[in-house]
């Protein structure tokens, strides 16, 4: 674990609402850079921050094409304002990419590279597809077909039916992220930390999370049909169990209402030293504690959190009683409720405030944003450490641990 003084510290973030991630969504009409900027802009803002001492924004991306592309990064530093003297990276690790930027951040300021840099990311999936951007994996037959490459969805039916969650599982899992999301809003846990988003004549467009369900039950969930049940018969059940042959058939029970809802978002975490702090008179809120990302196993792809956040107690010399509260990205319900098996972690004290079931998964900037709810989860709870980690494409998954200052 790194000294104080040779810390990274968040000393604040800010993160858009998320909007449905469709045409008829409120953030449709404002562009990926536009997102962007507005959430530097008033990171900066509230701060009252010299541009000029953030060295760097890293920035996720995981489709970075089009009006996406071009090093984002940059391009949304110079239209939020600021300093010409801060530089811009685009990241990409799928779904972790908004956290893997925060922890690039990180280690440049631990690394004495930068004073002050931000982490966070973006995705406007309304406008920008998932998937528009191809990817070697799935099309290569190179890469393919040795590695047994499955769609997300399949794989994440097969974590269910290996590990034993049931469709009822999964739907109540549901449930209470609906239930823990609406009531984070009506507690005004968000309040501090979400900037609304204006439109081009300066209205604004959206201030709160716009898919959340309260009145989602089961059964409402359990009229929905099975989203990759198809996908399974044309080829990837029988090309997954080929990779499990333990398991006799995969039982498909992910729906668009126990799997994370498609959005448009942005979130950005403001990190420094220590030294950075008596720069500008601000107080740090948290430490960085340590990171790891971790390789799993790419076709069934999404059991990574649990590997990784083992990894990275390992390296602090902590054990999974040691953190207070955990936040997991809801990719699909079953991914969380195997981690929770797992490790043997209770409901209480995994995605409190809720999660991307409910309030949706813009893919760039979720590490960022979930990161930054549970620091304030910290903090009004008054508890100590959190864990943060999410899974990934490809078989993958990224962590950070806070400690709340």
């Amino acid at each position: 674990m790194p000294s104080p003084e040779n810390s990274a510290y968040i000393y604040d973030h800010v993160r858009s609402p998320r909007g449905k991630g469709k045409k008829d969504g409120s953030l449709h009409q404002i562009t990926a850079l536009d997102l962007s900027a507005q959430v530097l802009r008033s990171l900066a803002e509230r701060n009252h921050l010299d541009t000029s001492i953030v060295d760097d924004v890293s920035w996720g991306c995981v489709t970075p094409v089009g009006e996406q592309g071009g090093d984002i990064a940059r391009a949304a530093v110079l239209a939020a304002g600021y300093s010409q003297l801060t530089a811009g990276a685009q990241v990409n690790r799928f779904c972790a990419s908004g956290l893997e930027a925060v922890n690039i951040a990180a280690a440049k300021v631990v690394s004495g590279e930068a004073t002050m840099a931000i982490g966070g990311g973006v995705e406007s999936m309304s406008r920008v597809p998932m998937g528009s951007d191809g990817g070697a994996w799935a099309i290569d037959i190179a890469g393919a077909f040795p590695n047994y490459f499955v769609p997300q969805g399949v794989s994440a039916d097969m974590i269910a039916t290996k590990w034993g969650f049931s469709r009822s599982d999964v739907d109540a899992y549901s449930v209470e992220s609906h239930k823990r999301s609406a009531q984070s809003w009506a507690e005004k846990r968000f309040a501090r930390s979400v900037v609304p988003i204006k439109d081009q004549m300066g209205i604004v467009a959206l201030d709160r999370d716009e898919t959340i369900r309260p009145s989602t039950d089961m059964q409402t969930l359990g009229s929905l049909n099975p989203s990759f049940a198809m996908m399974g018969e044309m080829a990837f059940d029988a090309v997954i169990n080929q990779r499990y042959p333990e398991v006799e058939k995969v039982n498909h029970v992910h729906t668009p209402g126990n799997s994370s809802s498609i959005v448009d978002g942005s979130g950005a975490v403001l990190v420094g030293s220590l030294e950075a702090g008596r720069i500008t008179g601000l107080k740090p809120r948290a430490r960085i504690l340590g990171t790891a990302s971790i390789g799993s196993e790419p076709s069934i792809m999404l059991t990574g959190p649990s590997y990784v956040t083992e990894k990275v107690l390992k390296k602090l010399g902590m054990s999974v009683g040691d953190i207070d509260l955990y936040e997991l990205n809801e990719a699909f319900a079953a991914v969380v409720l195997r981690y929770m098996q797992v490790l043997d972690i209770p409901h209480d004290k995994m995605n409190v405030c809720g999660g991307a079931i409910a309030m949706g998964h813009p893919l760039g900037a979720t590490g960022a944003m979930i990161l930054g709810t549970v620091l304030d989860e910290l903090e009004r709870s008054g508890k100590s450490t959190a864990l943060v980690t999410l899974c990934v494409g490809g078989g993958m998954a990224t962590a950070t641990v806070i400690e709340r200052v």
